[in-house]
């Protein structure tokens, strides 16, 4: 049984996932915690496994792009084996993107706008404040979660931010915390009601269906067209001239 203690077969015999619980590994600084939390999650680590780093020397974020890692700012992945078919591991991004932006919009003042952007970044105010990676391997998930808290970097080629530049001034420590309360909370929600239940936040959150996007394919070609939603499976639909473009892998431009 996954999560197999009293509580997960208490919740299995009541027919309901039980809550997920973390246990927390403190690093100074690592090359990657992914690689930290792959490597424990190899002999056996639990899930709710959580690798932390004060810096990263490698950190990486999705298509291979690197992550910058100073320290003052929250880098964290945590291993996961959620109860789902492998074919819906793609649904873990927008899980995991929908907690992220739920923790941070508690922690930031009032008026700040925390949105989503396909596939998973969290933004505040229109400029990018957190990233995350899924990565799948043979023994779990792991979810590689930075989020800026004191510091952003300047070089990047869209716009960035971090928490204390938005108004929150909070221990790095109290944003891993929030953010995993709310990571157990939204897997919860993935495991009990489905996808359909986290794409309809993830939703209330993106740019309005009708925004004007542009869209750069996995191939390195890019589209422009309007926002039309999500496709139940977490696709970006996108309204172009000759018809709805269903799209899988690629990154939103603006």
């Amino acid at each position: 049984m996954r999560r197999g203690d009293g509580r997960a077969r208490d919740a299995a015999q009541a027919g309901v996932a039980p809550m997920l619980h973390f246990l927390i590994h403190r690093h100074a600084a690592l090359g990657s915690t992914s690689d930290e939390a792959r490597a424990l999650a190899a002999e056996g680590a639990p899930e709710g496994t959580v690798v932390t780093a004060g810096e990263q020397t490698a950190g990486r974020g999705r298509q291979g792009h690197g992550w910058t890692s100073p320290p003052g700012n929250l880098y964290a992945s945590v291993v996961l084996r959620p109860a789902i078919d492998a074919a819906r591991g793609p649904e873990l991004g927008f899980v995991a993107g929908l907690a992220v932006a739920e923790a941070l919009a508690g922690l930031l003042p009032p008026g700040r706008a925390v949105t989503l952007k396909w596939p998973n970044d969290v933004l505040v105010d229109g400029a990018k404040i957190a990233g995350l990676l899924v990565e799948f391997g043979p023994a779990a998930m792991i979810l590689g979660i930075g989020v800026n808290v004191a510091f952003h970097p300047s070089d990047t080629p869209y716009p960035a931010t971090d928490l204390a530049q938005a108004g929150a001034i909070v221990a790095v420590d109290a944003v891993r915390d929030a953010v995993l309360a709310a990571l157990a909370a939204t897997m919860m929600l993935w495991e009990t009601e489905g996808f359909a239940a986290v794409r309809a936040a993830w939703l209330a959150r993106a740019h309005p269906v009708g925004t004007a996007l542009m869209v750069r394919l996995g191939d390195g070609t890019r589209r422009e067209g309007r926002f039309a939603g999500l496709g139940p499976d977490g696709a970006l639909l996108l309204d172009i001239g000759e018809g709805r473009l269903r799209i899988v892998a690629g990154e939103v431009m603006r």
